[in-house]
């Protein structure tokens, strides 16, 4: 049983990590290749923006498709498409062509987001559901905390370019742990009939759903946080704040490291005071750092070490809001569990996409529109956390 579940959490975790990889190891090439394209920052950011938008949308079709014909076949689909998606990447020769096969890779990557996690509601509820979606959020932080240093050392030797060759090979690589690992957990007695009326009606219950909608939020006001920091991050800590591409990568890899960190305590800290304790406090703690962070950039404080500090912590929170909202957000809805990791996935990756939008906008070169964005971001899912939560809290026996 154990054997299985660090197995399974492997491979789960190496599947979901190709999204997250297809950007980590791509951000710090922003600036290279806005230079190299003759592309303005905001059409660079664009790249982004759209991945986050095809990542998102797409997955309202990946989990009905994978709740009617099990986990697999959908999963071969979005990663052949990934695939498809990086090569053309590697070759564009403008930045519209980029942006065109940046949706490609959204559109495949989809499938790896939203299936994993209809997998493990599949085979595990509760505080074991918990521990393994950490462990699998443990084995995707190998992306954010290699990934942009290994982009940062392709990209100073051999271009921009070579940064989509390696995510290419992350795809056959993912496509054959599909094949040999992963056994299908969706049997044809449990899935869903096709029809028009059975999607309705699954989306229809989940949009209903206040607990759903607001633990889901929850999550993506989390999501949206730390993608502003994504868009931005690499024009703030390298032109801003005058770090190498190299240096940037493990500046980077900080914030993950807290991140992916804390969120291993998810499973123990709830089986210990239970998810609801879990999701309120670490709000508390996400929001806290981040309005200090807002309050001491505002007062004129232009300091890489303080804003590192920070922020370390504040995304060390979130580690434990993540893993904690998708549990507790799919725990009731078993027989839909592909289409509520849909619905939640993909309304977490538009707010991600929004945010993106937002930053960009009013991105001045200075780190004021990224701490904004990013305490804005904490002090919403706090308030939705204590609206959300306020009858399940008042009803948890105190410990």
């Amino acid at each position: 049983m154990q054997k299985s579940f660090f197995k399974s959490a492997l491979v789960l975790g190496l599947l979901s990590a190709a999204g997250p990889f297809a950007i980590d190891m791509y951000i710090p090439a922003l600036p290279a290749i806005s230079s190299d394209l003759g592309a303005s920052t905001a059409a660079t950011q664009m790249t982004l923006m759209v991945f986050f938008v095809a990542f998102g949308v797409c997955q309202i079709v990946y989990g009905p498709v994978s709740d009617m014909v099990g986990r697999k076949p959908p999963l071969y689909f979005g990663l052949t498409v990934f695939l498809l998606g990086s090569i053309g990447c590697t070759l564009a020769g403008d930045i519209g062509w980029l942006i065109g096969f940046r949706i490609v890779q959204g559109i495949g990557a989809a499938s790896v987001m939203v299936i994993p996690r209809a997998i493990i509601r599949d085979m595990y509820t509760g505080a074991e559901a918990t521990r393994l979606m950490a462990l699998v959020m443990l084995v995707i932080s190998i992306s954010p905390i290699l990934a942009p240093l290994a982009g940062a050392l392709l990209i100073g030797e051999f271009g921009w370019r070579s940064v989509f060759v390696l995510v290419s090979v992350a795809a056959v690589a993912g496509l054959f742990m599909l094949a040999v690992f992963q056994p299908e957990t969706r049997p044809p007695a449990e899935r869903i009939r096709v029809s028009v009326r059975s999607l309705v009606d699954g989306f229809g219950l989940l949009l209903r759903h206040g607990r759903f909608l607001g633990l889901t939020f929850i999550g993506g006001l989390g999501f949206a946080s730390f993608f502003a920091f994504i868009a931005t991050s690499s024009f703030v800590y390298i032109e801003h704040f005058g770090l190498t591409p190299i240096e940037y990568g493990l500046a980077f890899s900080l914030n993950a490291v807290g991140f992916f960190g804390a969120s291993q305590m998810a499973g123990w800290l709830a089986g210990r005071f239970g998810m609801l304790r879990v999701v309120t406090t670490a709000t508390l703690g996400y929001a806290s750092f981040t309005v200090l962070l807002f309050a001491v950039t505002v007062a004129g404080a232009d300091s890489l070490a303080v804003l590192m500090a920070l922020l370390f912590c504040a995304f060390a929170f979130l580690g434990l809001v993540i893993p904690t909202t998708m549990v507790l957000a799919l725990e009731e809805h078993g027989p839909i569990a592909g289409m509520a990791s849909a619905l939640g996935g993909t309304l977490q990756m538009l707010a991600g996409a929004v945010a993106i939008v937002i930053v960009s906008v009013f991105f001045d070169g200075t780190t004021m529109p990224m701490v904004t964005a990013i305490a804005a971001c904490g002090v919403g899912a706090y308030a939705l956390a204590r609206l959300t939560l306020r009858g399940d809290l008042a009803a948890q026996p105190a410990e």
